[in-house]
């Protein structure tokens, strides 16, 4: 979120999706009846560090405000269930403000016990009208698929080899404390909203996220017979394919299949973030993969894909969109079309907050593919990711020769020329300054980003230190030491 489009929140004033909050030096006591509000109804932008007016007072100390904030988030009492948030630190008028963006939920919350709605500008106790109350619930089953009940599914649907691996995965994320190491499974299934009670039946039972998550194949056909993920590779059969994974399995089966698609079929350039070595493709294609899983429409029978592309991969998946249209960082407003299942998937770590998939996708795209990401949201939400484009090492000239006869000979490049000399210069360990002087090179940035880390995505140069790839003894050689 960017200081000029928060001004224009601020300019339009509090209403049924804004709220301003004080919070000089703490949390202003009611702020969680406004989030528990917004939850319920359609989400909304709570800013801290503002009057009921619009004036921008700021907060003394942002991060303790924020610190707490989402300490209160995950805490039972305050709200009920937890919900993740991302606040920001934003300065506007040289005075600083918390952002926080709250979606609307999937779920019921509750604060303190009690139910908030949002009307007009003010949150509104519903907690003893049993008819608010109940149309509240009715309109979350009826707004998101994932929270449709299966009144006849019972646990020996559910395959109890993923709950064992939630369990490693959640404790391999958050460590020992995690309260579903210490759950059933089907405590887990209720603790993570995928067992709900029907209002129309008074009767409870496993939710579709439920049976997606954890389900055994022929249960999830069972309730969802056209569920599918495809990937494909088309990159020289175009009008069919060279590789397909025909995915028809549960949510977390399918994450490793797709990724492991991606690992088979895609590059993985060579890139350092503050001194460390970081897979730009595992960044990308991890977002991209868990967006086409967590925020798709699964009543539409549209089939999920991932298709893979000579020059990009293309992703698209059934959606109820918020908006159409190309989406923009500045001014992406995130909303969760799958919460129950998002959530599960930031549990065990395959997923971060609400909203950092598009921004993680515009940070690292630019450096894989050269591109930003294209994204649009329709009924089809379709994400597309360009990919590394191998640079020619010859070029094919034809040479005529005797009669009609002809002879295809390379013409070197002056790149592959260049590439030859390193190599053979490197067959003994080189620094970094002796390969520059070499060449003749005096731009640091220009040789690291065009000459040595392509030499080291296509592995023709070899680090001597593979494991510090910073250190200060670094050498590179034309062959694995």
């Amino acid at each position: 979120m960017n200081s000029e489009y928060l001004q224009k929140i601020i300019s339009k004033g509090e209403g049924i999706d804004v709220e301003f909050k004080t919070s000089e030096k703490a949390l202003n006591k009611n702020v969680f009846e406004t989030v528990c509000a917004f939850l319920n109804r359609n989400g909304g932008h709570l800013l801290l560090g503002v009057k009921d007016n619009g004036v921008i007072t700021g907060v003394d100390d942002p991060e303790k405000i924020i610190n707490d904030f989402n300490t209160l988030a995950n805490n039972p009492q305050k709200l009920n269930p937890a919900f993740y948030f991302s606040p920001e630190i934003i300065e506007i008028e040289n005075k600083k403000t918390v952002y926080i963006f709250i979606p609307e939920s999937s779920q019921v919350h509750k604060t303190k016990g009690k139910i908030f709605d949002r009307k007009g500008d003010a949150d509104f106790d519903i907690t003893n009208n049993n008819d608010a109350v109940t149309a509240l619930y009715l309109r979350k089953q009826s707004t998101y698929s994932e929270n449709e009940i299966f009144l006849y599914a019972g646990m020996d649907d559910l395959r109890s080899d993923l709950f064992d691996l939630v369990k490693v995965l959640v404790k391999n994320e958050s460590g020992d404390t995690h309260q579903w190491l210490h759950l059933s499974n089907i405590d887990i299934l209720k603790s993570a909203g995928l067992f709900k009670k029907d209002l129309k039946t008074g009767k409870s039972g496993i939710t579709l996220a439920g049976i997606l998550l954890f389900g055994k194949d022929e249960t999830i056909i069972s309730v969802l017979p056209h569920h599918r993920t495809d990937a494909i590779l088309r990159k020289i059969n175009i009008d069919r394919y060279d590789d397909r994974d025909d995915i028809r399995t549960n949510l977390l089966d399918s994450y490793v299949r797709l990724m492991d698609f991606v690992k088979k079929h895609l590059p993985d350039p060579f890139y350092l973030e503050d001194d460390k070595r970081i897979s730009l493709r595992s960044k990308i294609f991890r977002e991209a993969v868990v967006n086409i899983l967590i925020h798709r429409e699964y009543l539409n029978p549209f089939p999920a894909k991932m298709i893979i592309e000579k020059d990009k991969v293309i992703f698209e998946n059934a959606c109820k969109p918020h908006s159409y249209g190309l989406i923009q960082p500045e001014t992406f407003t995130p909303f969760p079309k799958n919460p129950n299942i998002a959530r599960v998937f930031k549990e065990i770590g395959y997923a971060d907050e609400l909203g950092s998939g598009v921004r993680n996708l515009f940070r690292y795209c630019k450096f894989y593919g050269k591109k930003d990401p294209e994204i649009i949201e329709h009924d089809i939400f379709r994400l597309i990711v360009f990919t590394p484009q191998a640079t020619p090492q010859a070029k094919v000239q034809d040479v005529k020769g005797v009669g009609e006869d002809k002879a295809i000979l390379p013409q070197v490049t002056p790149q592959a020329e260049r590439e030859k000399k390193i190599i053979d210069f490197c067959a003994m360990p080189r620094t970094r300054d002796e390969i520059q002087k070499f060449l003749n090179i005096r731009d640091r940035k220009y040789f690291r980003m065009e000459i040595l880390n392509p030499l080291l995505e296509k592995e023709l140069l070899f680090l001597t230190i593979p494991d510090k790839p910073n250190s200060p003894n670094q050498k590179y050689c034309s062959r694995k030491i």
